[in-house]
């Protein structure tokens, strides 16, 4: 068996700031974004789960969005309040943010630009499936097909998340290293949505790694109100042309099953997976859909394309 190659991470500017970024897999094989999610660094797309994608043929490139992990942190944007939250919802006030997600797309076109990809297949996992959404209408010619997992439009008629995922959204961040471990353990009981024995082993390691990289709680917020100023994408999927596949579980307690039927309506053509027992996570068991899905998905739009 062929071994493929891995870049260790590296720094990157692009679009004015510096993004740390992460390359798995041949440098002719097909360039695949993964992109991540709110408050989530580029770690927890798995190495693994990275690596197996990788041996389907792909250039596999993880990345820090702005904000988090070693990429550039931002300045600006207080914490937000329930107030704010309110006023959005009853009353239309939008919530003020010191940059939106369009911006946060613009990096990551800005990565592919510095990196030499004229154009890739992005895959965005919740707030990162919203940046892919954003790419694919914005910079169209960038992208070869899209994947958005446990992502949403951003249309208010959605239902939002369950009160328990809600509350540990616009829970304080954790003061001290012990709180950090504790309230990874509890965040992920409540995203994955039930039992993954595998997964909650690895718990302890995995958060080990992202405190040890930097935590940016302000980063944070910044990020959850970039996805709260942006609104509604959902008229604007109208016009995207790419081969879209959207994934989603059907327990999902952050972005509700809603979000992603709404998504694979919302854009023409679209496909919809929907995974049995899948909450807001990736986790081990559901690995071999996810991966078997992205890679027919990239590879047919690719053969297609040729």
């Amino acid at each position: 068996m062929t071994t493929l190659t891995h870049q260790p991470p590296q720094i990157i500017r692009a679009n004015g700031i510096d993004i740390c970024y992460e390359i798995f897999g041949d440098a002719g094989s097909e360039p695949l974004l993964l992109i991540m999610g709110l408050g989530a660094q580029m770690i927890l797309w798995d190495d693994d789960f990275c690596r197996q994608l990788a041996a389907r043929g792909f250039r596999v490139i993880r990345f820090d969005n702005r904000d988090i992990g070693k990429s550039s942190r931002m300045t600006g944007g207080k914490r937000l309040t329930a107030f704010e939250l309110l006023k959005l919802r009853f009353l239309k006030i939008p919530v003020a943010a010191p940059y939106k997600l369009i911006d946060m797309a613009k990096d990551t076109v800005g990565l592919m630009d510095a990196l030499g990809i004229k154009s890739a297949h992005l895959v965005g996992a919740s707030m990162g499936g919203m940046i892919a959404q954003e790419i694919a209408i914005s910079f169209p010619e960038r992208v070869r097909s899209l994947t958005s997992i446990m992502s949403t439009t951003g249309n208010p008629k959605v239902p939002g998340p369950t009160r328990e995922a809600a509350a540990m959204l616009m829970a304080p961040p954790p003061a001290t290293k012990e709180e950090f471990f504790e309230r990874f353990a509890q965040t992920w009981k409540i995203l994955r949505a039930g039992s993954f024995p595998e997964d909650e082993a690895l718990d302890p390691e995995r958060a080990r790694r992202i405190f040890e990289r930097g935590l940016n709680p302000a980063g944070v917020g910044r990020q959850f109100r970039a996805i709260l100023a942006s609104g509604s994408r959902k008229a604007r999927l109208g016009g995207v042309r790419a081969p879209a596949l959207v994934i989603h579980g059907t327990v999902d307690p952050l972005v509700r099953p809603e979000g992603g039927k709404d998504t694979a309506a919302s854009i023409p053509g679209a496909k919809l997976l929907m995974i049995e027992g899948m909450g807001h996570a990736l986790p081990m068991p559901m690995w071999p859909q996810v991966i078997d899905a992205i890679d027919r998905h990239a590879h047919g739009a690719a053969a297609k394309a040729a």
